[in-house]
């Protein structure tokens, strides 16, 4: 089992949390979120996932053996005060549910979650990677499309498809039919999810708030207005507002 993450902030921090990117992303995509918790007193951890960062992949792509992958980032009784997954890490980071220890007050953020994808929609993701992996943009195609972005995240963005491995498409063929909403239905009572939603009018919209559960303890989901798929990007506020904070932010 290869350890491949990358680090923020000092171990020696009083709150830590873990940071799960998405397909053709890396784990330095979360640089400007790291750096704003850390700010707050954080250390963070961002696993880089299987065939993603140059890991090697394997033979099993299904949501649970990229959940079992992360395992050893929980040995030892490691906790996390805060959870954060992006995209497909989302539904990665709610598939980790049975590692968190039970004394631990965790809060899990989703942003954008993939957890719902009809067939044709699966079928649209897979051409999508193939297409991209295939024929990378540079970092101004990104800048021109997304003003709202830095130019760090561009490169980000180009260097996580660069160094995905295209053997990650078996994501979309393995883990058809493609239905995780079901994971939040029974949330343990140590742990509080906020999902954050894209306003599908801007941009690619992963996730409906009509696929998420209603009426579900401990869980809550709302729409971000203006904001794209790619809200820790253009609303870090957002995420940084749904993080309990010492002295907070009411």
């Amino acid at each position: 089992m290869t350890i491949s993450a990358t680090q923020w902030g000092s171990p020696t921090a009083t709150r830590r949390a873990l940071l799960i990117h998405g397909i053709t992303m890396s784990s330095n995509s979360w640089e400007g979120l790291a750096q704003l918790l850390v700010a707050e007193g954080f250390f963070i951890v961002a696993p880089n996932l299987l065939a993603h960062a140059g890991r090697q992949g394997n033979t099993d792509y299904r949501i649970s053996a990229f959940a079992e992958d992360l395992r050893p980032y929980f040995v030892m009784g490691t906790s996390y005060d805060v959870i954060i997954g992006h995209s497909f890490g989302g539904a990665v980071a709610v598939s980790l549910l049975p590692f968190l220890p039970k004394m631990k007050e965790t809060t899990v953020i989703l942003l954008d979650p993939g957890l719902e994808f009809t067939e044709e929609q699966n079928k649209v993701n897979l051409d999508l990677f193939l297409k991209e992996t295939a024929n990378i943009k540079p970092v101004d195609v990104h800048m021109a499309k997304n003003p709202a972005w830095s130019r760090r995240d561009c490169v980000l963005r180009t260097l996580g498809f660069s160094m995905c491995d295209r053997t990650a498409v078996e994501i979309f063929r393995q883990n058809s039919p493609w239905s995780f909403k079901s994971l939040l239905k029974n949330i343990p009572p140590h742990v509080k999810i906020t999902v954050l939603v894209s306003d599908p009018k801007f941009g690619v919209g992963i996730c409906n708030l009509k696929d998420i559960p209603r009426d579900v303890e401990r869980l809550n989901a709302r729409a971000l207005t203006g904001i794209g798929h790619w809200i820790q990007y253009e609303c870090p506020d957002a995420i940084m507002d749904a993080i309990p904070l010492p002295g907070a932010r009411l």
